[in-house]
């Protein structure tokens, strides 16, 4: 007997029915129709295609994918995707990797307000650094930025903080120049953590309104105690972590193919699945050292904790600001490149097809090669959501020790 698979799909499959039924009434709409489409990704559910080698027929199902952005299968491709597009935009300067983390007070309201309290958190954060940036004491530039939302620590907990992408240097306040940074240094952390917590308060308090207040913070409903809540807040350090600069495009890249897509927990991190337990890897960092360490959860508090991380329909976990802004990006960087006698980027071919494993192919009729001979294969049926093939796939093909 074949070991079942260790993913969250396989989870919510077996688990995910009673979960439903004990949280009836206390599941949003966005977290049921995330369980639904995770659970019906690439099964016959969704439909999809039979594809056959025009030389030793042998026979493959593809099933489709839902492409939902919670799905640990589906971020892959879409990583791909979109970081073609962001390998255009590079420049030949350094780039510098900041996190915007809020007290852990602040943790439940913005949870429970994550479109209000999440949208605070990056026009903040992006504020921060394009102020400073902006000050002449020090770069006197229009700086661009990438940012991306993650909402969680290292064990699935809700942990909301900011990541951010951003090129050492920008454009001078007057267009006529580029500014660099200095080597090995942005800004300083201290004053942009001062400026982060000021601007993020500030906002948050006008923000009152329209924020919920529940369970054990229902009383921050009244606007004197949430003023009361929020004022030790202002008296302590927020942190803002600043690395040291990328040590190249690529570095860039493989930065942004592990922040920008990623989700609170990849199918490679879970071990194993039993009717009374979830076990799975996390990161534990103590004294600046890293270690992986093993977890062990309940079924239902693996679902409750993935469930913590699903976003409001619409919102955007990764954006971009100053002169990346989408609006006028493509002005801006080409003024970017001419400011630094950097050539346009080449153009590539179009990449078209992106395969279940998350490979794209340039040519929209290039399958994955056959695994047995590697020849060409070649799509011989479609089916609709539902539906069983017609075809049957040919059995496993035997893997082949190269030690």
């Amino acid at each position: 007997m074949s070991r079942p698979p260790c993913e969250v799909a396989e989870i919510f499959r077996r688990f995910g029915p009673d979960y439903r039924r004990t949280h009836d009434g206390h599941l949003s709409l966005g977290q049921i129709k995330v369980m639904a489409a995770i659970e019906k990704c690439r099964t016959a559910a969704l439909g999809g295609h039979v594809d056959r080698c025009d030389s030793c027929r042998f026979t493959r199902i593809s099933y489709n994918s839902c492409g939902n952005r919670h799905c640990p299968k589906c971020q892959a491709a879409a990583a791909k995707e979109w970081l073609a597009e962001r390998e255009a935009e590079l420049l030949p300067v350094p780039y510098f990797h900041l996190v915007f983390t809020i007290p852990e007070q602040l943790n439940p309201i913005v949870f429970h307000n994550k479109a209000v309290a999440g949208d605070t958190l990056f026009k903040t954060a992006a504020k921060t650094v394009l102020i400073l940036g902006a000050d002449p004491k020090w770069l006197g530039a229009k700086l661009g930025l990438t940012a991306v939302l993650h909402s969680w620590g290292r064990a699935m907990t809700f942990h909301p903080h900011i990541h951010m992408i951003v090129p050492g240097g920008g454009i001078s306040l007057d267009g006529q120049r580029w500014v660099g940074c200095k080597p090995r240094f942005f800004l300083p952390v201290k004053v942009l953590g001062s400026l982060f917590r000021r601007l993020f308060l500030e906002r948050l308090r006008a923000a009152h309104k329209e924020l919920r207040f529940q369970g054990e913070m229902a009383g921050l409903a009244d606007p004197d105690a949430f003023r009361r809540f929020l004022a030790p807040l202002r008296q302590i350090n927020w942190n803002v972590y600043a690395k040291p600069p990328f040590a190249g495009p690529e570095e860039v890249l493989k930065y942004l193919a592990r922040y920008t897509h990623r989700i609170a927990i990849s199918n490679s991190r879970i071990v194993s699945i039993d009717e009374d337990a979830v076990r799975f890897r996390y990161k534990h960092r103590k004294d600046g050292k890293v270690t992986m360490k093993m977890m062990t959860v309940t079924p239902d508090e693996f679902i409750r904790r993935f469930l913590l991380h699903v976003l409001p329909d619409g919102f955007h976990r990764i954006r971009h600001y100053g002169w990346l802004a989408s609006g006028s990006k493509a002005k801006n960087l080409a003024r970017a490149r001419e400011l630094l006698n950097v050539p346009p980027p080449a153009l590539k071919p179009a990449r078209e097809f992106v395969d279940e494993d998350g490979v794209v192919h340039e040519d929209n009729s290039t399958l994955p090669p056959c695994p047995c001979c590697g020849g060409h294969m070649t799509i011989i049926e479609w089916f609709e959501r539902g539906c069983l093939p017609r075809h049957q796939p040919s059995p496993p093909t035997p893997r082949i020790d190269s030690s």
